[in-house]
């Protein structure tokens, strides 16, 4: 399965607590941090002028909460994907991220219990899709190996860290390669 064509917005979650220590999230429904709320209001209101018309979000907190801060600054509702999920990664979650992570990409190594990176991309395929065949613009709100998951089936280099709350525009060019750009942040609160 292929990705849809079809341009979109994609902004990871706000920082956790997780996230600024180093350890892997995965499916451990980790709430944002004092500073992740402070990034998503921000998020928001840079997106203002947008003309979103559909948000697609995880179910996970993290990313639901970011949403919805969106959702309230663009006066749409959130809509909620499983596939969107972030990745199980097994007996590494609440772990320090480490030198397996290279290697989990590569699909040479897979933690106990965790989705291999060739499960999580088809996952993240599906549910984009699905995001992009709803009224757009689309904006994905969701998660960090989500991302890399998408840039790797887009043919982009995969493993390369996305900030949190940035949001980023998404565009194909007609002729299979894509291309991603930051929107400039509004000046902090």
């Amino acid at each position: 399965m292929s990705l849809n064509p079809i341009p979109f917005w994609y902004l990871r979650h706000g920082e956790t607590d997780w996230n600024a220590e180093g350890r892997s999230q995965g499916n451990v429904d980790i709430p944002l941090n004092h500073v992740g709320i402070l990034q998503a209001k921000r998020a928001a209101k840079t997106l203002h002028p947008v003309p979103i018309r559909t948000i697609v979000s995880s179910p996970l907190s993290r990313a639901k909460d970011t949403a919805d801060m969106a959702a309230e600054v663009l006066k749409l509702p959130v809509l909620v994907d499983e596939d969107l999920r972030e990745v199980n990664f097994g007996v590494q979650e609440g772990e320090p991220m480490g030198d397996w992570y290279d290697d989990w990409i590569a699909d040479r190594f897979t933690p106990e219990g965790a989705e291999t990176f060739a499960q999580l991309r088809a996952r993240c395929v599906r549910a984009i899709n699905r995001a992009t065949a709803l009224p757009g613009p689309v904006l994905v709100v969701a998660h960090g190996a989500l991302w890399r998951a998408f840039r790797y089936e887009a043919g982009l280099p995969a493993n390369v860290r996305t900030p949190n709350a940035l949001p980023l525009q998404v565009k194909p060019d007609g002729q299979g390669s894509w291309s991603i750009e930051a929107l400039e942040l509004v000046p902090e609160f």
